[in-house]
């Protein structure tokens, strides 16, 4: 098919006009022209978009073909792109899935450089498993949408552009391959540790002088154990119906992870100190360290070890108030030093230590608070009991029900019980307040006790070294509620630890976009984010073709202007929208 022209002359102007003709092969051989359409004259513009070609497929030779219409020019303008007939009106939208913050996750861990880690550590099966990408797919699931892997499988891969991001499909997150990735991952735990203490120092200048250490539990949605590390403990998530592991973490106070343990779920607090030393020491050095943590973690014999050390290791740790009992006296010759609006510390040296008094009247008032909330409840329920018909058993079982519901409130009354061979009455169940116990308790409310093996006449420089350990606490808390990893469904040892350690790499994407945020845009937090992104869809555009084929445009959707007001603000830029791709009808990628 082919373009012709016809010069007329009239008016002594000569006229153009064009027909579009057809060659036909008629029955004995012979090649004949067919007007199809008479067009007329045209001007240069309408000439050139006559001239574009039409792309087919010369399904012998599979490549494709221009063929021109302007046979007696035969250079047709140059084009943009290829070029297809489409049947619009025939137009689908497929899939919408979620995409922006499928791209944050792949942009975090690209930040990290964690492919530089886990591509020797991690390389694909003989089969062509893409391990390293399986695991970037488990690391942005717990750090966007955190659930079992079954839900991943059956579930959020197919909803999520995480496959597009990777180049993958759904045959990538198949059980097996989840289940077999977990088990590659533990081995390579320390060595991990040791990678992104060095991409921390890259990246933020972060510094390990400093070291904030606590730790947490979290519990399992499964039957009690026979034997392993799930045991039954002290639940910091108030689940003691359910056995639990215990995870001990330390970040820096910058909040940048740097190492965690599990261990069994009954381990006592004051066990993990000593072995966590050792791997510190090994991994950066013996240097002149300071440790912070919470009551209870060290034991005497241990910070005795951190004093006496060769090399000095520093500590600064919260101490019961019982202790203040005996230093008591000394604090009352020492002024009142002020930190804060609203708190105060005083400081004494006692034998190689420093301790820090500390009051602070928003404490004092919440304490306070809590005290006669309590105590008003306690009292309430005794009156009511003096009023009930109770044997004497029944009575001692109620009390102690109440004296788990007061806490602390219940010392500061004088409860006098019958004796064994005594009925309940009014004369031998009676109650009173303790005066001197609730003198003490006012005095001392609002205050607490640190102790430490630095040298210092600052008792404000060691209160805010101790502020900072809000940070690990923060850490704990991101990781059970924003990251969701508790409760645990796995069984396998190898797969609880392998569980914990992606919600570890999770939450150091995490803490790399907070931190981010903190330079860039603060106020917001990396949920906030991780939201707003999440509005960003991929939806598949599928055009036919007249030759039976499909274009598939696969587009993320244009972000909201305060969305695109947040990417500017973080200095980050949009990719480009992934090219085009023809499909046949059966769903296989031709061009």
């Amino acid at each position: 098919m082919f373009l012709r022209a016809k010069i007329r002359h009239k008016d002594g102007k000569a006229h153009r006009a064009w027909s579009v003709v057809e060659n036909r092969r008629v029955h004995d051989g012979r090649v004949v022209q067919r007007q199809v359409l008479y067009l007329g004259e045209i001007n240069d513009s309408q000439k050139a978009a006559w001239s574009r070609a039409i792309e087919v497929f010369d399904e012998g030779a599979g490549q494709p073909k221009q063929i021109a219409l302007f046979p007696e020019d035969r250079v047709a303008p140059a084009l943009d792109c290829d070029v297809v007939s489409i049947r619009l009106s025939e137009m689908r939208l497929r899939r919408p899935r979620q995409w922006g913050a499928c791209w944050m996750a792949t942009l975090l861990w690209d930040q990290l450089r964690i492919d530089e880690f886990w591509f020797a550590a991690l390389p694909p099966s003989r089969e062509g498993t893409n391990w390293l990408n399986i695991l970037k797919t488990l690391v942005g699931y717990q750090l966007i949408s955190p659930g079992s892997e079954w839900r991943l499988h059956r579930h959020w891969f197919e909803h999520s552009a995480m496959g597009d991001l990777l180049g993958e499909d759904l045959a990538l997150v198949q059980p097996n391959n989840l289940y077999r990735c977990l088990d590659k991952l533990t081995a390579h735990k320390q060595a991990m540790f040791t990678f992104l203490g060095e991409r921390w120092k890259d990246l933020f200048h972060a510094d390990f002088e400093v070291l904030l250490y606590d730790l947490t539990s979290t519990y399992f949605e499964c039957d009690p154990p026979g034997a392993g590390m799930r045991k039954f403990g002290y639940s910091r998530d108030k689940r003691s119906d359910c056995v639990q592991v215990v995870i001990a973490l330390i970040v820096t106070p910058d909040g940048f992870p740097l190492a965690y343990e599990v261990m069994d779920g009954n381990t006592s607090d004051k066990t993990t100190l000593k072995e966590f030393l050792a791997k510190i020491e090994k991994q950066y050095g013996k240097a002149k360290r300071t440790w912070v943590m919470d009551r209870g973690i060290p034991t005497e014999e241990v910070l005795a070890e951190m004093r006496n050390s060769k090399t000095p290791i520093h500590y600064l740790v919260g101490s019961p108030r019982g202790r203040l009992t005996q230093l008591e006296k000394a604090f009352l010759t020492k002024p009142w030093e002020d930190v804060r609006e609203s708190v105060r510390v005083k400081l004494i040296e006692h034998g190689e230590e420093t301790y820090v008094f500390v009051r602070s009247e928003g404490r004092r008032d919440k304490e306070q608070s809590m005290r006669r909330r309590r105590l008003k409840k306690l009292i309430k329920r005794l009156r009511e009991l003096q009023q009930q018909n109770l044997t004497r058993d029944e009575l001692l079982l109620k009390l102690g029900a109440a004296r788990k519901e007061a806490g602390k409130a219940y010392a500061l009354l004088v409860i006098h019980t019958p004796t064994k061979d005594q009925p309940v009455t009014s004369e031998t169940f009676h109650f009173a307040l303790d005066r001197k116990k609730l003198r003490q308790a006012r005095r001392r409310e609002g205050g607490y006790l640190l102790r430490s093996n630095i040298k210092s006449d600052d008792p404000g420089y060691l209160w805010r070294l101790y502020l900072q350990l809000v940070e690990v606490e923060q850490a704990f808390k991101e990781l059970k509620n924003d990251l969701s990893i508790r409760p645990i469904y796995h069984q396998l040892e190898t797969r609880i630890e392998a569980h914990i350690f992606i919600a570890f790499l999770a939450y150091c994407l995490f803490v790399t976009l907070k931190q981010r945020l903190k330079t860039l845009a603060p106020g917001l937090t990396p949920r906030a984010v991780l939201e707003k992104l999440a509005t960003m869809q991929m939806i598949d555009v599928e055009l036919p073709t007249t030759d039976d084929r499909v274009v598939v445009l696969s587009r993320y959707t244009e972000p909201e202007k305060d969305l695109l007001l947040l990417l500017r603000q973080l200095q980050i830029q949009l990719p480009a929208q992934p090219p085009p791709k023809i499909k046949a009808r059966n769903n296989r990628e031709v061009a």
